[in-house]
């Protein structure tokens, strides 16, 4: 099945051509990197805090990493177009160790695989069935809640962005929603139906025309209005995509995409209004 998602997404890496112009994006990276479409699958550090667990649904079944309180409010945390990588586990660690703390759960959408530049990052993303993720945040909800939570949000960043958007509208048994930076595509999901409280995160200088822009963020902001649900949508000047991403290897990797703009308190300042919505709907 074609992703309906990346269809959006990618229009805006792709020329008439069809050819991905990453650099238009990402002034700073090179052809070689742009083609290199290695995938490596996901290891795990014997340090690791997280607790890998199985997750089933339907005829099929997912990995998934968790980590925080067993009696703790449950988040559903995706990722980004990366994969479950040392971003992602930075921000699921994060959420866990608020205050009074939150079971965090990371649900491996990929497969295991995770890509390690822009091009393996769009390959992948090209390859994901969306309607699948959906039924695997679902299967994740349900189990958090299942086991020891008693009300569950989903947050995700960038593609885990749009789908924690998508997860508002279509699974009944999300508590609250924070999305940073994504908006489904319409074929997806119609933020106009959400059932749960929405908060969304994006930055002034988002270059993702349609999907992480200004403008998606104001006709996100029109719709949720409509849904009659709590919602807040915030935009933050002088940043750019990926802007929670403050981990020296995110910032490089931040860097090497031509994305310059530094802004810890932007970031703390997003962080803080998550802990007060999740707070607020999850406790």
């Amino acid at each position: 099945m074609e992703a309906i998602c990346s269809r959006i997404f990618c229009k805006t890496l792709r020329t008439t051509t069809n050819i991905p112009v990453v650099g238009k994006i990402f002034p700073s990276l090179s052809s070689a990197s742009l083609f290199r479409l290695q995938i490596r699958s996901m290891t795990d550090s014997t340090s690791s805090p997280f607790k890998k667990v199985q997750i089933q649904r339907e005829d099929t079944a997912f990995d998934a990493y968790v980590v925080g309180k067993e009696d703790a409010p449950g988040i559903v945390v995706l990722q980004e177009w990366w994969g479950v990588d040392f971003e992602i586990k930075n921000h699921a660690l994060k959420i866990s160790q608020f205050n009074p703390g939150f079971k965090a759960l990371i649900p491996d959408l990929y497969r295991g695989k995770v890509g390690l530049d822009v091009a393996e990052a769009q390959h992948l993303m090209d390859g994901l069935d969306w309607q699948g993720a959906v039924k695997d945040i679902r299967a994740s909800v349900n189990w958090l809640k299942a086991n020891g939570s008693k009300k569950v949000g989903v947050t995700g960043f960038c593609m885990g962005g749009a789908l924690s958007i998508a997860s508002s509208v279509l699974v009944p048994e999300v508590d609250a929603v924070v999305a940073f930076y994504g908006v489904p595509s319409s074929e997806l999901a119609d933020p106009s139906q959400a059932k749960s409280p929405v908060q969304a995160h994006f930055g002034e200088l988002d270059s993702f025309v349609g999907f992480a822009d200004v403008t998606a963020a104001k006709g996100l902001e029109e719709k949720l209005k409509a849904s009659g649900k709590p919602y807040e949508v915030h935009i933050y000047p002088g940043n750019a995509h990926a802007f929670m991403n403050r981990s020296p290897d995110g910032i490089k990797r931040r860097k090497s995409m031509g994305l310059t703009d530094e802004d810890e308190a932007s970031a703390e300042l997003a962080w803080s209004r998550f802990h007060s919505w999740m707070t607020r709907y999850l406790a």
